[in-house]
Order: C-alpha cells, then structure tokens, then sequence
C-alpha cells in the first residue's frame, strides 16, 4: 500500500467531525454503517472511527442519494464494483499464456490498421 493510501485508510476521525464534513446527521451515518454500506473501525473505547477514505464513501452515498439511486441501488453498485476489483486482482495474478499473448496481438495489429471492418457482413480478421 503506498503511502498516501495508508494514510487515507487511517481511521482517526470521530462521528462528530465526519458530521461536519459531511453535512450527515449521525443517525444517517449509522444507518449507513447498519446497511453495509461503510465500516468504521472502533478504537479501545468503542466509538467510531473513520478514515478519509470512509468521508469519501459517505460524500458518494449522498450523491446517490441525490441523483434518486435508493440504499438498495447503492449496494449494488459497490456489490457490482467489488466484484470487478476481485476479478481485476485475479487477472492480474494469473500469467498470461501465449494464447493470451496471441490473442492481444491479434487485437491490436487489427485495431491499428484497421481491418476489423466488415465486408459484405462477413468478418474480414484472420487468426495469426
């Protein structure tokens, strides 16, 4: 994790400062949390503490909220994206086969010089 990233993450914010960052009501922020939708860590007294990453989810939700998307649409959303970060993550760990390799040359010779067209609605691409 690079640096500035760390330090977004750190939870060192209490309700009542997110509050005014936000313009969010606790009961709002709450419910949020009750929702899934951000998860403050807890210090050793338990209070809630949030990072600038969470202000930032917190500001996003509101946006939402504002263009009509309900909690329910909200949900998929970050559901939708955390799917794609996980498949992104796995893509990146997997090497790619020459298969893989071929395949993306193909792609790109054809982008480049521009014989993805079609003629007479018959693909005119070739395999390497």
């Amino acid at each position: 994790m690079k640096g500035k990233e760390l330090r977004r993450s750190l939870a060192v914010l209490p309700i009542g400062t997110v509050m005014k960052l936000t313009s969010l009501t606790a009961r709002q922020i709450r419910y949020y949390e009750a929702q899934g939708l951000v998860t403050p860590q807890r210090n050793d007294g338990n209070r809630r503490m949030y990072s600038l990453n969470d202000v930032d989810r917190l500001l996003e939700i509101k946006d939402y909220l504002d263009d009509g998307v309900n909690v329910a649409g909200i949900k998929a959303i970050y559901d939708q994206q955390a799917k794609a970060a996980a498949a992104r993550k796995a893509a990146q760990e997997r090497p790619l086969t020459d298969a893989d390799v071929r395949r993306i040359l193909q792609d790109e010779f054809i982008r480049q010089g521009g014989l993805g067209h079609t003629q007479n609605g018959l693909d005119q691409r070739r395999p390497l």
